[in-house]
C-alpha cells in the first residue's frame, strides 16, 4: 500500500500518470472521509478513477458510479422478481 496523500490511498502497483492526477484531484474535495482508495485494478475513468473506493461525509457523488460502471454489461429481463421467481 502506497499513501499517496493523507486523503488517497493505493493498492494499485501500475497505474499511468492521468490516473493518478485524476484520483488526486478527486481525494482533495473536503467531504472525501477519511481517504479514498485505489483498488489494484485502477484505471482512469470519466467521471472519477475506475476500481477506487470513495466514501464521503455528507455527500453523494453521482459521478463516481454510474458514468463508467458496467463496462460490456447489457440489462437482460430475467424469471426473476423480488421473491426469486416469476409468478
Amino acid at each position: 500500500m502506497e499513501r499517496i496523500n493523507d486523503k488517497l490511498l493505493n493498492w494499485a502497483s501500475v497505474m499511468d500518470d492521468k490516473t493518478r492526477e485524476q484520483a488526486v484531484l478527486a481525494s482533495t474535495m473536503p467531504f472525501i472521509h477519511p481517504h479514498l482508495a485505489l483498488m489494484p485494478d485502477a484505471h482512469l475513468g470519466m467521471g472519477a478513477t475506475v476500481g477506487s473506493v470513495i466514501p464521503t461525509l455528507e455527500a453523494v457523488m453521482p459521478a463516481a458510479v454510474g458514468v463508467d460502471i458496467g463496462c460490456g454489461m447489457i440489462a437482460v429481463q430475467t424469471q426473476f422478481n423480488t421473491r426469486g421467481i416469476k409468478g
